[in-house]
């Protein structure tokens, strides 16, 4: 039985939590900017610089999923598990994802994302 190539996963994986990343970032934006913060400027431009490297990120993945023939399509949900279908020319394959894991791995990514973001615009970094 033929399988999804090996090398495709995290770029499918990527197509699915990328998304959820994008509407974390803008929920939080948008509490950032109706909330009582004294100074919002740098949590703002921290959120946006995290989500432009997000969006770039999700360009090249879909451009891959393209180039590759690879599609996403998300399933049944339920309290506990949402499932993927992933299509590879004519293979189709089910994946099950826990709910919880779904949540951790796009808490990873936010972190990820943020530091890298920090990184990328710090006061403080060295000439």
């Amino acid at each position: 039985m033929a399988h999804i190539p090996i090398e495709a996963v995290p770029y499918l994986e990527s197509a699915i939590y990328l998304p959820m990343l994008l509407i974390v970032l803008e929920k939080d934006y948008e509490l950032i900017e109706k909330g009582p913060f004294k100074l919002k400027r740098p949590y703002v431009h921290l959120i946006e610089e995290a989500k432009k490297l997000a969006e770039n990120d999700l360009q090249n993945t879909k451009s891959y999923l393209r180039k590759h023939s690879l599609k996403v399509v998300q399933g049944e949900r339920d309290e506990l598990f949402t499932e993927y279908h992933f299509y590879y020319q004519q293979i189709f394959e089910v994946r099950r994802y826990s709910n919880i894991r779904l949540r951790n791995r796009v808490e990873e990514l936010l972190d990820s994302y943020l530091t890298r973001a920090l990184k990328a615009h710090s006061v403080f970094q060295k000439p």
